[in-house]
């Protein structure tokens, strides 16, 4: 276990010499011995394929259940297969991490992955504020809802969380890896984080570690208010239901959503909105494992166990 740990260390430090120009950064993911590597590549692997066959089966439950033809499970819909490219933006290359000595990942790779993992994170959390905008409008404005939330609607609110996700990052990336990179190669990581990459710069970027973190600032709290304000409004519409059953239906119908939003949400403002976050590198990895990897393999679950006509449909799809 030893030598194939130091014939390891030995390969990545090969690399380094190899060039005095940076060509490349290297992930140094999640240090251990071989035999550890392989492990994390077995587990990592089989809760890629969880996460696909859960948002799978969620996206073809409601393509095949004329029921779930409605703007809630359209929105489900969609955000299910967010969430399977969103967990492919970095998973995969964590697998070819764990089975390389290396570890090296490409400038335009490493760079592809900031764009892709950026932009659907702030994709995802458009989609959030646009469902719950949806809870809002069916639970406040019940009679309305039909009329008010359409076919035509629901797909422009969707478009738009796509473009406005891929608009919202391109800027600052392009911005960082035009920057000139001095010194070690070596990522801290498992993927490519604006952090680790700032601080391989040849001179601090004050200015853009600033612009930084205004924008992820505003990613997250315009949408985060838009939610508290939905769910401001119709936590005031619940409790003025008479019936504890009308109450019980409409918290149900939350639930789910509430719950997603929270375990996103919390992940993400730790990662970055703590002040201390950046001083540590091992919190920092299982915090945004938790919410790239792990959030999109918990919510399916979380979705499909608290809504029975998704758990109806499900059946129906695996034939259960």
């Amino acid at each position: 276990m030893g030598s194939s740990t130091a014939s390891r260390h030995m390969k990545i430090s090969d690399t380094l010499n190899t060039s005095s120009t940076i060509t490349g950064f290297i992930l140094l993911g999640f240090p251990c011995s071989r035999e550890g590597q392989i492990l994390l590549f077995v587990l990592f692997s089989v809760v890629y394929l969880l996460t696909l066959m859960g948002n799978g089966s969620i996206i073809c439950a409601v393509r095949w259940d004329q029921r779930l033809h409605t703007p809630m499970y359209i929105l489900l819909a969609n955000f299910s297969f967010l969430e399977i490219w969103y967990v492919t933006s970095t998973v995969p290359n964590m697998l070819a991490s764990f089975l390389s000595d290396t570890k090296v990942i490409s400038f335009s790779g490493c760079f592809l992955q900031f764009y892709f993992f950026f932009s659907l994170g702030s994709t995802e959390c458009f989609f959030l504020a646009i469902m719950a905008f949806d809870r809002y409008l069916a639970i406040c404005r019940p009679l309305h809802y039909p009329t008010l939330m359409t076919g035509h609607l629901c797909t422009n609110l969707v478009i738009s969380c796509w473009v406005l996700g891929f608009l919202w990052f391109p800027v600052p990336i392009i911005i960082i890896s035009q920057m000139s990179f001095c010194g070690s190669r070596i990522i801290d990581h498992f993927l490519c984080d604006p952090g680790p990459l700032l601080a391989l710069t040849c001179a601090r970027a004050q200015v853009m570690e600033v612009f930084w973190t205004i924008i992820s600032s505003l990613l997250l709290f315009i949408p985060f208010l838009c939610i508290m304000g939905s769910y401001g409004l119709v936590l005031r519409a619940v409790f003025r239901v008479p019936s504890a059953t009308g109450r019980r239906k409409a918290f149900s119908t939350c639930g789910s959503h509430l719950a997603v939003v929270s375990l996103f949400y919390g992940s993400v403002m730790v990662m970055y909105l703590s002040p201390t976050s950046e001083h540590e590198a091992g919190m920092q990895k299982l915090v945004t494992l938790f919410y790239s990897a792990g959030t999109p393999l918990i919510n399916p679950v979380i979705y499909s166990l608290r809504n029975k006509d998704m758990k109806h449909a499900l059946k129906k799809f695996l034939g259960i």
